[in-house]
């Protein structure tokens, strides 16, 4: 009976002592973590009014969310009486070994240091790697997310990223579209470079830097090919690329060419009996 008093007794004062301990720690996690979260919310506002380079607010946001949260975990640690030295060592440890077991994720976070400092690419640029084209949506710590054209979001992880090639489209303003145009054999090769010339001219978006090339460049087996390149601002390639293609069909037919198609005839030998 003395037994089970005394754990009764022993049990009561670990109640009060702890009990009073987390009666303080659990108030200051919870009011921590919504501390973190506000803090988190203001810094993103104050470097979207600083106009700091979109790709850095959310790896930073991040990093400082990770750097409060073990601060809170130590400090709520403390609360509850544990000793500090020994805390510290224990997550010191812990964090060595979560390291070495998670050895691709402290690469991925490398390649998003590496990104960061490098820049090949940053929010809002349109890029080629991986096997993916798309719009670099925001970069993570781990991750970097790309929009795809049909509105899909790729996750990337940096790591692989920032030591695979990849073609950045909007790095440089100026871009060259490379176009080909084929007329039949019979047609006037003059008046196709006179109609291309004319096309090109009146488009606005076209740069007269670099002077545009027209060149009669292949003669194939049912075309003949006229390579057409021309210089403009990286943001207008595609419509011009587009709208070329459509101007010609609708404008070769009008001038006389044919624009042809792949053929292939047929000569029947008629049997001669003996």
């Amino acid at each position: 009976m003395d037994n089970i008093n005394s754990l009764v007794n022993y049990l009561s004062e670990i109640a009060v002592i702890y009990g009073l301990k987390l009666l303080v720690a659990i108030p200051t996690l919870i009011i921590g973590l919504w501390l973190i979260k506000f803090v988190g919310k203001a810094l993103g506002r104050i470097l979207e009014a600083k106009h700091i380079d979109p790709s850095l607010r959310p790896f930073l946001r991040t990093l400082l969310n990770i750097l409060l949260r073990v601060l809170l975990i130590i400090s709520v640690a403390s609360m509850l009486g544990f000793e500090m030295t020994s805390f510290i060592a224990l997550l010191g440890a812990a964090g060595l070994a979560i390291g070495m077991s998670l050895s691709g994720t402290l690469q991925n976070f490398s390649g998003g240091v590496m990104i960061l400092m490098f820049k090949p690419f940053r929010v809002g640029d349109v890029i080629e790697t991986q096997g993916y084209i798309g719009t670099v949506y925001e970069i993570q710590i781990f991750n970097t997310l790309l929009k795809t054209f049909d509105n899909r979001v790729v996750f990337l992880p940096n790591g692989n990223l920032a030591n695979s090639s990849l073609i950045n489209f909007t790095h440089e303003t100026e871009r060259r579209v490379d176009m080909l145009f084929s007329i039949s054999y019979g047609d006037s090769a003059e008046v196709a470079r006179e109609t291309l010339q004319s096309l090109i001219a009146e488009d606005d978006r076209v740069l007269p830097e670099p002077e545009p090339l027209i060149a009669l460049s292949k003669l194939n087996n049912s075309s003949v090919d006229f390579t057409v390149r021309v210089w403009c601002k990286s943001e207008d390639y595609w419509n011009i690329y587009f709208d070329m293609h459509e101007k010609v069909y609708n404008t070769f037919p009008k001038k006389g060419l044919t624009i042809p198609f792949p053929q292939m005839d047929l000569h029947l030998k008629k049997a001669v009996n003996d």
